[in-house]
């Protein structure tokens, strides 16, 4: 497969996983201003924070509003994060391999994108109420993911496809956790209140992982929330499960054995693999859960750039002796 074309399907499946986190992201902080009373309910700013783009927002002159936040994160065409940039760079790629992706596939980017670029046009009620408006983005991308997974040959450009989803969610699990620690309770003894509860609840059904935490363990504990969302092995949102799959759409992709590595990319993912495969949540917390997720971004930003060097760059690192 052409190098150009396994990067359009890698960003394409990139930014429309993005686009529907952002709008996870979105719907997260509607219901907890729902649960949360007073002048606390209003805590927009911990979305930018933990997407690490506060300075830019500052930059371009918005402030900590409910509006201006939607607004940036939903309709700003200029903040390349937002759901109409990703989605505008999303349908660039996808029409760049029209003849590699189903016909469907292309078509419901397409419609995607243009209903976003409706829906910003008249996009007050939004400002208001972004509920329906995150529903419908969460939908629309569930509708292309289950196009791919039926309709697209599961060969190389399918392990792309999933490589840049799944990389693409372990991070924004990550940065959606991240959201709790940037939310003030009004105050200190408010940790292990039912408010700090009611937060962690409407953080689990923002990431779809509400009813398989119960499941799993039945009463709201944050501890078994952190390591339910970065290192249960089978809920597919989870950081380290999304990890896992990701290895292995890499080594489909070269052919090498699991347990070597023939390139930086599979070195690199393989040690963030292991390293967070032998994380336990009392260390995560001993660590500090900030300093713990945003290390972990960072890391995942070099597997990003790792994958870069083998496949896409103009001299791919991807023969190179295998090592075990």
């Amino acid at each position: 497969m052409l190098s150009r074309v396994a990067e359009a399907i890698y960003w394409m499946s990139r930014y429309l996983e993005r686009a529907a986190n952002t709008a996870r992201f979105l719907d997260v902080n509607w219901h907890l201003t729902l649960d949360t009373p007073g002048v606390r309910a209003e805590q927009w700013t911990p979305l930018v924070r933990a997407m690490g783009d506060w300075d830019l927002f500052s930059a371009r002159g918005f402030s900590p509003r409910r509006s201006d936040v939607i607004r940036f994160l939903a309709f700003d065409a200029d903040y390349p994060n937002s759901i109409v940039a990703c989605l505008s760079r999303a349908r660039d790629n996808a029409r760049t391999i029209r003849e590699i992706i189903p016909t469907e596939m292309w078509e419901q980017t397409n419609t995607f994108y243009h209903m976003v670029r409706e829906a910003a046009k008249n996009g007050e009620t939004i400002l208001h109420n972004p509920y329906r408006f995150c529903d419908a983005v969460k939908l629309r991308e569930l509708t292309i993911s289950g196009i791919a997974g039926d309709a697209m040959s599961h060969d190389d450009a399918w392990d792309f496809y999933r490589l840049g989803r799944l990389l693409e969610r372990a991070d924004k699990t990550s940065r959606m956790l991240d959201v709790k620690y940037f939310i003030l309770l009004p105050e200190l003894a408010d940790i292990g209140s039912n408010l700090d509860y009611v937060q962690w609840a409407a953080l689990l059904k923002a990431i779809s992982a509400l009813e398989a935490y119960r499941r799993r363990h039945g009463r709201i504990q944050p501890d078994r929330i952190v390591e339910f969302l970065l290192l249960d092995h089978h809920f597919p949102r989870s950081v380290l499960c999304c990890l896992v799959a990701a290895q292995e759409c890499l080594h489909a992709i070269t052919g090498t054995p699991m347990g070597y590595f023939c390139n930086p990319a599979e070195k690199r993912l393989g040690h963030l693999c292991g390293d967070l495969a032998y994380s336990g949540v009392d260390e995560i917390f001993a660590k500090g859960l900030h300093e713990f997720t945003d290390s972990l971004q960072s890391e995942m930003n070099r597997v990003d750039e790792a994958v870069f060097a083998t496949f896409f760059s103009a001299f791919p690192a991807i023969d190179v002796p295998c090592q075990q």
